[in-house]
């Protein structure tokens, strides 16, 4: 469940940037932490990394736990 909040964090971080950079130009990682750093590439990987485990988000079955029924 943890793992889950921090890659769908990631992967806001990513979309946000994303967006940034399809509508001003502006890339925000590159911006903060220099064009392709060695820190911004860690960035970028985690971002990628973050965007693979949400696919799995997409396959679970969220209801087998739910008491609520």
């Amino acid at each position: 469940m943890f793992l889950d909040k921090i890659a769908l964090l990631l992967t806001i971080v990513g979309a946000i940037n994303w967006g940034a950079i399809g509508l001003f130009s502006l890339d925000l990682v590159a911006m903060i932490f220099g064009n392709m750093s060695l820190l911004s590439r860690i960035i970028y990987s985690l971002v990628g990394a973050g965007g693979l485990w949400c696919i799995t988000l997409l396959f679970r079955d969220t209801t087998a736990g739910n008491s609520n029924e």
